[in-house]
C-alpha cells in the first residue's frame, strides 16, 4: 500500500475545536492525506468569540518545522493563522529551504479576521503577506473581504492577479444568493466555481477546510484548477444540519464519501451565475461512430450505428469550405432521416443550424473561443432545441461542461490516442467510471478504442456511449454493436478516486 501524501498545516489552534488546525485535520482525513499540524498561534476562543491570540515564539515554530523536515517532509504546505511577521518569516525560510530539495506546493489562506469578527493582522503583517508570503504561494485562498483588504477593492479578477500568487481562488461562500460562488484563476482555467448554496448551522472553519482540501489535492498530484474543484466538493460536503456543540456555529464536518456524491460536483461558469443550470434530457446511447466522410456516415447509420458524428475540420486554405461541408452533410442527413439515427456535427454549430442539423459537439477550446455574443447566440439556439455534446479531459473541464447543461459529456482519452495531439494523460476506465457516476449528463467514453473488447469495457464502466473512429474501417459495425451489448452485461467497473489527467 502506498503511503499517503504528507501535508503540513501551519496555522492556529482553535481551543473551541471549530476552525484552524482542528478543521484542517478533519479535511485532511476526508482527503486521505497525512496532516502534520504545526501550531503557529494559540487562541482562546469558543464558538461565539475569540478572546485572545498568542503567537507561538518563532524559535518554537522553527523547532516544530525542523523536526518534521527530518522525517516527514511535505509535498504541500498550507498556512492559516500565523500570528505575526516573525512567524510568517519563519515559514518563508522553510518554504525556500525545502524547495531547494524538491517541489513543494504552498497554499496560503490569509486568515485576517475570525468569522466572529476578531481581527488577526496588523498593517505590518499585511505588508509581509503581500511582499513575502503570497509571491511564494502556489495558490492563495482568501475570501472576498480578505482579498479586498490585501489588494484593495475592485473587480475580483483583478484582485486575483494583484495577490501575486501563481493561482488564486477567492471564496464567496459567506455572500448571499442562491449559489455559493468562488472566483478561480489558475494557469489551467479561470471562471466562477459554483454550487447551490447549502444553508447549515455548522459553517465554522469552512475557509480552513477549503484551503487544506486544496493543498491535499495538490499533494495527490492534481493541478490547481482540479484541486479547487475537489476543495469545493469537500467543503460543501461538510455543510449539513448538525446540532452545534456550543452557542455559536458548529464546525464544518467534511466526510470521505464526498468524492462519490454527484450533488457536490460544481459548475465552472465564464460569467458570474445567478442560477443553477437545469439538466438537459440527453439520450445518446451505445455505439457512437465518428467519421470525416458523409457517405461513410450514411453507411454506418444504415448498418445500425445509432449515433454518428461527422468530424469535419476546416483548414486555413479551405476556400470552398461551405460547399464541402454541405456536400458531406447531404448523404449523412438523408441517412439520419431514413434510419432514425442521430447525426452530430463537430465544431460548426452555426453551420449546423443553417443546414438543419440538430446536434453539435464542441471541444473546450471551442467554448473558450466564443465571444460573449457567441455564447448568448449558442444559448439561444439551445433554448430553441439545438442539442449539445461537450468534450472534457479534467475535473475543471467537467465542471465547465456542467455549467452548459449539455446533452452528453465526453470523457477522454480513455486510452492513448493518435487521432489528435493532446497533453492529457489517459483517463483509464477508473476515471471514466467516476465521470459516469458523477456527471449530471450521459457520459461518452472516447479515445484509443481500437478493439471491440475495449468498447465492451467502456460499456461496463457505466458510460452511456463509446466512441469508435479508426476501428470502424477495420471491424464491421455489427461486431462493435455486439461488443457494447456484451459490456453492458458485465459487472460494473467501480469508481474510486479520480486520477489526475495532467501532470501536477
Amino acid at each position: 500500500m502506498t503511503a499517503p501524501p504528507i501535508v503540513w498545516s501551519i496555522a492556529g489552534l482553535d481551543s473551541g475545536g471549530g476552525a484552524g488546525l482542528s478543521a484542517d485535520q478533519r479535511a485532511a482525513d476526508a482527503m486521505g492525506v497525512h496532516l502534520c499540524p504545526v501550531a503557529a498561534a494559540l487562541t482562546a476562543q469558543n464558538s461565539v468569540a475569540v478572546d485572545a491570540v498568542f503567537p507561538v515564539p518563532p524559535e518554537q515554530l522553527d523547532a516544530q518545522l525542523a523536526a518534521l523536515a527530518d522525517d516527514l517532509p511535505p509535498v504541500a504546505i498550507k498556512t492559516g493563522l500565523l500570528g505575526g511577521v516573525a512567524q510568517l518569516r519563519a515559514v518563508t525560510r522553510w518554504v525556500d529551504r525545502l524547495r531547494t530539495q524538491r517541489p513543494v506546493a504552498l497554499v496560503v489562506d490569509p486568515v485576517l479576521r475570525a468569522s466572529t469578527g476578531a481581527g488577526f493582522a496588523d498593517e505590518a503583517l499585511m505588508r509581509a503577506y503581500r511582499e513575502e508570503l503570497l509571491p511564494r504561494a502556489s495558490v492563495a485562498t482568501p475570501n472576498r473581504r480578505e482579498a479586498t483588504r490585501l489588494v484593495g477593492d475592485g473587480a475580483v479578477a483583478g484582485q486575483a492577479r494583484a495577490l501575486g500568487a501563481e493561482s488564486a481562488c477567492i471564496t464567496g461562500g459567506d455572500d448571499a444568493g442562491p449559489l455559493a460562488v468562488d472566483w478561480l484563476s489558475t494557469p489551467q482555467a479561470q471562471g466562477w466555481l459554483a454550487l447551490p448554496r447549502r444553508e447549515a448551522g455548522n459553517g465554522h472553519g469552512t475557509g480552513c477546510c477549503f484551503a487544506t482540501g486544496l493543498a491535499a489535492a495538490l499533494a495527490r498530484g492534481f493541478v490547481p484548477a482540479d484541486a479547487a474543484v475537489l476543495a469545493k466538493m469537500l467543503t460543501t460536503s461538510g455543510l449539513h444540519s448538525a446540532t452545534p456543540p456550543g452557542a455559536g456555529a458548529g464546525p464544518v464536518q467534511p466526510h470521505a464519501g464526498f468524492i462519490h456524491d454527484p450533488s457536490l460536483l460544481p459548475a465552472l461558469f465564464e460569467a458570474e451565475p445567478d442560477a443553477w443550470p437545469a439538466p438537459a434530457a440527453g439520450s445518446v446511447r451505445g455505439l457512437y461512430g465518428i467519421t470525416d466522410d458523409g457517405r461513410h456516415a450514411a453507411e454506418l447509420m444504415a448498418q445500425g450505428v445509432p449515433t454518428v458524428q461527422l468530424r469535419l475540420k476546416r483548414g486555413a486554405a479551405d476556400t470552398d469550405w461551405l460547399a464541402r461541408l454541405h456536400a458531406e452533410l447531404q448523404p449523412a442527413l438523408a441517412a439520419a432521416r431514413a434510419t432514425g439515427a442521430t447525426l452530430v456535427l463537430n465544431d460548426h454549430w452555426r453551420e449546423a443550424l443553417a443546414a438543419g442539423v440538430g446536434f453539435v459537439h464542441l471541444g473546450q477550446e471551442d467554448l473558450l473561443a466564443l465571444s460573449p455574443a457567441d455564447r448568448q447566440a449558442l444559448a439561444d439556439a439551445r433554448a430553441g432545441g439545438l442539442r449539445l455534446g461537450l468534450s472534457s479531459h479534467s475535473l475543471w473541464e467537467l465542471a465547465r461542461a456542467v455549467a452548459w447543461a449539455p446533452d452528453y459529456i465526453a470523457c477522454g482519452p480513455v486510452w492513448p490516442t493518435t487521432t489528435k495531439a493532446m497533453p492529457w494523460c489517459p483517463q483509464g476506465l477508473g476515471n471514466l467510471a467516476w465521470w459516469a457516476a458523477m456527471a449530471p449528463a450521459p457520459v461518452v467514453g472516447i479515445g484509443g478504442v481500437l478493439a471491440p473488447e475495449q468498447l465492451a469495457a467502456v460499456a461496463a464502466s457505466g458510460a452511456s456511449a463509446g466512441c469508435v473512429v479508426r476501428g470502424l474501417h477495420t471491424t464491421p459495425p455489427a461486431r462493435w454493436l455486439q461488443a457494447w451489448q456484451q459490456g453492458q452485461a458485465q459487472p460494473r467497473v467501480q469508481a474510486d478516486w479520480p486520477e489526475p489527467s495532467l501532470p501536477g
